[in-house]
C-alpha cells in the first residue's frame, strides 16, 4: 500500500485523461494522433521530437514495416502534461487485420476518440470498433476530420451517426463550408468564428481568428451561398431544441462531434480543449464481483499489450500496464496473480514513441512500460491482493491459419526466440499437435492475414530470422470442452471431414475446421460438447 494520502490521490485520479483514437484506416488518426502531441507542447513540429527537429517519421508509427507500408500495425501509448491534466493517447492500428489489438488497447481507456474521413462518412472498420466501444460504455467523441478538401453535406453525417451507429449526435462546432470553400468553424457554445488559414505543410499551429457570425468581415470571407446554407443549418439544429447531455456523453449515448482539417492544424486544439473538460477521469472496473475504485489505496493493474525491440538500441520487452487503482511507485513489490509470485516493478518507463524515461510514480488511469523479461502475459492482473484477478482482455477465434518454416537451420535458435516474443505480444496464437512426435513446425492462428506478414518481417529484422509460410486451409477455430465431467484423453469428439485437433498455449483443446457446412455438421455429431468459438480463459497456477 502506498502512503499517498487519501486526497492526493483524489486528486491525481482526478487529472487523468486516457483515450485511445480509433478509425477506418485513412481517415486522419495517426496525423490527428500527431497534432494532439503538437498542441500539448510535446512536439515542436509535427513530425519531430522536441529537440529532434531533423526527425520526421510520424512520431506514433515507429515500425519499419509501418514507415513501409504507411499504415499503423501496433498501437502506441504516448504521455503528455496538458493544462492541469495528465494525457494518455493510445493511437491504435486502422487495418482490419490488427483489430485484435486495438480491441485490447480499447480495454485501457476511459474514452475515445473517433476520426471519420468527412468525405467518406462512416466506414466498416469504424463501425466494428465503435461497437467494441459500446459494449464497453466507452464515451465516444467525434471528430469530422479533412473539412478541406470536398465533404459531405454535415447533416448527412450527423445523420450517419445516429442512423448507421445508432448514436445521438451533438455539434459543438459547425463548418463553414468545405474543401477550397473551407473557411472555419462556429463554435456553438460561445457564438464565435474561428477562421481557417491554410499553413505551409501543417507543420505550425494554425492561426486562428475569432469573432461573431453576423459581422459583416465573416460575411466577406464566407461565399454568399455558403454563408446562407450555413445560418440555414444553425437555424435547424438551434429548432431541434436539444440540449448538450455530459450524463449521456458519459454513459456513451450521446457523441460530441467536432469539424476540423487535422493535416492543417484547424479544430484540434478546440477538440482537445473540450474533451479535457468534458471527458472522464478514470473509472472503476470489475473483479469479479467486486468493484475497483481508482482511488483505492490500495495498487491493482493489468497487462494490455507487449511488445518487444520497440528500440534497436534497446533490446528488451515492454509490458504497458493500465494502472487501475492506487499509487504506482518504482521498484514496488506487488503480487503477479495469476502465478502467485511476488514481482519487483524496478524498471518502469514512460514511452514517447522510441523515446523512454524513468517512470517513479504514476496514479490509476495512467499507463506504464514494465521494461525487463517478466513472466507476464497479455490479460495477467498485477497487485497488492493476490484475490484480485482483472477480466478485462477480450479474446478472438483466428480466421486464418499457416504452418511457419524455419529457412535455416543454423538460426534455429533465433527462429524459436523470435517466435517466442511474438506469441507473447500476442501477433499470432500457436497451436500444438495431439501427438508431438517430428519435427517441430508451428502450427499459427491470426484473425488477419497481415499479421502474418508482421511476423516475418519483424523475424527476419529483429531476429536475423527468415521464414516460409505455409497456408492451410481452415477457417475456424472452436474451443472444445466436455459438457459434464474432465475432458480426458480417450473422450476425443468425433471428427468430421478435414477437423483437426490441437491444443492451444493452455492445454485446451480445439477443434480446427474448414467450412461453416463442416462446423455444422462437426457441433451435430457431438451433443456432449461445449463448442465455443472464444478461447476459455487460462488457467490459475498454483
Amino acid at each position: 500500500m502506498s502512503s499517498v494520502s487519501s486526497a492526493e490521490l483524489k486528486r491525481e485520479v482526478s487529472r487523468r485523461r486516457s483515450f485511445a483514437i480509433i478509425s477506418h484506416p485513412d481517415a486522419g488518426k495517426t496525423t490527428l494522433t500527431e497534432k494532439f502531441l503538437l498542441y500539448g507542447g510535446a512536439l515542436n513540429l509535427a513530425g519531430s521530437v522536441t529537440a529532434r527537429k531533423n526527425q520526421r517519421a510520424t512520431t506514433s508509427d515507429w515500425m519499419e514495416l509501418e514507415k513501409q507500408r504507411g499504415i499503423s500495425v501496433s498501437s502506441t501509448v504516448l504521455q503528455f502534461d496538458y493544462k492541469d491534466c495528465v494525457v494518455n493517447i493510445l493511437d491504435t492500428p486502422g487495418h482490419k487485420d490488427f483489430s485484435e489489438d486495438t480491441y485490447r488497447v480499447l480495454t485501457a481507456v476511459d474514452a475515445a476518440v473517433m476520426v471519420v474521413d468527412a468525405g467518406k462518412g462512416i466506414e466498416s472498420q469504424t463501425r466494428k470498433l465503435f461497437e467494441v466501444c459500446r459494449r464497453r460504455g466507452v464515451p465516444i467523441f467525434t471528430f469530422m476530420n479533412k473539412l478541406d478538401r470536398p465533404a459531405r453535406p454535415p447533416l448527412e453525417l450527423l445523420d450517419d451517426l445516429e442512423s448507421v451507429l445508432g448514436i445521438d449526435a451533438f455539434p459543438l462546432n459547425w463548418p463553414l463550408g468545405d474543401g477550397p470553400r473551407f473557411k472555419g468553424v462556429y463554435d456553438r457554445e460561445k457564438g464565435q468564428v474561428h477562421l481557417f488559414e491554410r499553413t505551409p505543410g501543417g507543420a505550425f499551429r494554425a492561426p486562428v481568428a475569432v469573432s461573431d457570425i453576423s459581422e459583416p468581415a465573416v460575411r466577406e470571407k464566407l461565399d454568399p451561398d455558403v454563408y446562407d446554407q450555413v445560418c440555414e443549418e444553425l437555424e435547424l439544429l438551434e429548432g431541434a431544441g436539444a440540449d448538450f447531455d455530459l450524463g449521456a456523453v458519459s454513459a456513451g449515448e450521446l457523441t460530441p462531434v467536432f469539424f476540423g482539417s487535422a493535416a492543417n492544424n484547424f479544430g484540434v486544439q478546440m477538440l482537445l480543449d473540450r474533451f479535457i473538460e468534458l471527458a472522464p477521469p478514470p473509472a472503476p472496473r470489475r473483479s469479479g464481483e467486486a468493484s475497483v475504485e481508482p482511488t483505492s489505496p490500495d495498487f491493482s493493474a493489468f497487462v494490455f499489450k507487449i511488445q518487444a525491440n520497440m528500440n534497436p538500441k534497446h533490446r528488451d520487452r515492454v509490458s504497458f500496464i493500465r494502472i487501475v487503482s492506487g499509487k504506482f511507485e518504482r521498484d514496488m513489490n506487488v503480487i503477479h496473480t495469476r502465478t502467485g509470485e511476488k514481482v519487483r516493478l524496478s524498471n518502469s518507463m514512460r514511452l514517447f514513441a522510441q523515446d523512454r524515461e524513468t517512470v517513479d510514480d504514476a496514479y490509476a488511469g495512467d499507463v506504464a512500460g514494465l521494461v525487463g523479461n517478466h513472466d507476464f502475459l497479455i490479460g495477467d492482473t498485477l497487485s497488492s491482493s493476490k484475490e484480485l484477478v482483472f477480466d478485462e482482455i477480450p479474446r478472438f477465434p483466428p480466421e486464418c491459419f499457416a504452418y511457419l518454416h524455419n529457412a535455416s537451420t543454423a538460426k534455429f535458435k533465433r527462429f524459436r526466440a523470435g517466435l517466442a516474443q511474438m506469441l507473447k505480444e500476442g501477433v499470432v496464437t500457436e497451436f500444438r499437435p495431439l501427438d508431438t512426435t517430428g519435427a517441430y513446425v508451428p502450427l499459427l492462428g491470426a484473425v488477419g492475414p497481415l499479421q502474418f506478414e508482421v511476423l516475418q518481417h519483424r523475424l527476419q529484422g529483429e531476429y536475423d530470422a527468415e521464414t516460409r509460410l505455409e497456408h492451410a486451409s481452415w477457417g475456424f477455430a472452436r474451443w472444445m470442452r466436455k459438457k459434464e465431467g474432465e475432458t480426458r484423453p480417450e473422450d476425443l469428439p468425433e471428427l468430421s471431414m478435414d477437423v483437426k485437433l490441437v491444443r492451444d498455449i493452455h492445454g485446451h483443446l480445439v477443434a480446427l475446421i474448414p467450412s461453416e457446412w463442416t462446423l455444422g455438421t462437426f457441433t451435430e455429431k457431438n451433443p456432449d460438447w461445449i463448442v465455443s468459438d472464444v478461447p476459455f480463459p487460462p488457467p490459475v497456477e498454483d
